[in-house]
């Protein structure tokens, strides 16, 4: 995507005063800063992973964001507006999940939070029937809605609260943690709505996730931050290369044959005509495939990428800046 941001961070941060007891009737002063001199920008339409251990100042970024934490210095924008000086304006463009927090009420029928939503939003009733359909249909959610929110899984919950955050179609969508603690299946369904929901009507989304599947399967763009700093700021192959790391190319044969020797490549199993083949992630597949192809019966193969968590991890050992 291109354009001008729709969300822009200009050398924001944010510092916290932290008092501890420091002896008997004394405490001790000091400051945290959770957020340091981030600055970056998010065009319409994108769907960006922005990942980082805990502690790093996702969780931090994403209130000043909404407007619940105001900057301790820098400039934000969300659709133009700063988020902590026009934060009831603001609500009305964004969505927001939680993962370990629900918008939802937890005693009222699933339904009934979004009819008070309705109110809030102050949603004309068209839209509102529109949305509340398609997030229904798509999230499988039509069972759900006369159960109590208390009563539903956490899977369910989840999908919920997702809904939730897109009856008044806001154009940005922030989701921290929203697969947290769900199922395999319930996963799938989260993650393909919400692929669908950025290709289909083009809503900005910034996602923050331990599971870094999630970030595999909807994100192009990945930004990396730690200790409050930017430290990587491109697409995943860029992230595999500079972490370093291997991939692995996964061969069919024809038939059982001792382990493939090429170069720049090395068998690390062997599964009776299935073998695994390790190479440098930062090397084109291309030559190494042909040549199998060329020398070897072959039936199927596959390339799968290295763990972006394996890659984060040497990537934060190294030390180095890597934002662009």
């Amino acid at each position: 995507m291109s354009g001008e941001p729709l969300i822009e961070v200009d050398g924001v941060e944010k510092v916290f005063d932290v008092r501890r007891k420091a002896g008997f009737m004394r405490r001790e002063r000091r400051e945290v800063r959770a957020v340091d001199s981030l600055t970056f920008g998010v065009p319409r339409g994108e769907m960006v992973g922005y990942i980082g251990p805990n502690g790093a100042g996702k969780s931090t970024t994403i209130k000043m964001l909404t407007g619940i934490l105001t900057p301790s210095a820098g400039r934000l924008r969300v659709a133009g507006i700063d988020p902590s000086r026009e934060r009831s304006r603001l609500a009305h463009r964004i969505g927001v999940v939680f993962g370990q927090r629900t918008t939802l009420w937890w005693d009222l029928p699933l339904i009934d939070s979004y009819r008070l939503m309705r109110r809030m939003y102050r949603i004309p009733d068209a839209r509102y029937a529109e949305n509340l359909d398609r997030c229904v249909e798509l999230l499988e959610m039509e069972e759900l809605l006369e159960v109590p929110v208390r009563q539903l899984s956490l899977g369910q919950r989840m999908r919920g609260d997702i809904a939730a955050a897109l009856l008044h179609d806001p154009e940005v969508l922030y989701l921290d943690e929203p697969t947290i603690g769900l199922d395999i299946v319930s996963k799938v369904k989260v993650r393909e709505f919400l692929r669908d929901l950025n290709a289909e009507r083009g809503t900005t989304v910034l996602l923050t996730t331990h599971d870094l599947t999630d970030i595999e399967q909807l994100c192009r763009r990945v930004m990396v931050i730690d200790h409050g700093r930017l430290m990587y700021d491109g697409d995943l192959d860029g992230l595999h290369e500079l972490g370093g790391g291997e991939r692995t190319l996964v061969v069919d044969l024809e038939r059982e044959l001792p382990p493939i020797e090429v170069e720049f490549a090395r068998v690390v199993k062997v599964d009776g005509v299935r073998q695994w083949l390790a190479f440098p992630a930062d090397r084109s597949a291309a030559p190494l495939v042909a040549e199998i192809a060329g020398r070897y019966p072959l039936a199927d193969l596959s390339v799968r990428e290295p763990d972006i968590e394996s890659v984060i991890a040497r990537m934060y050992a190294g030390g180095a800046s890597l934002a662009y």
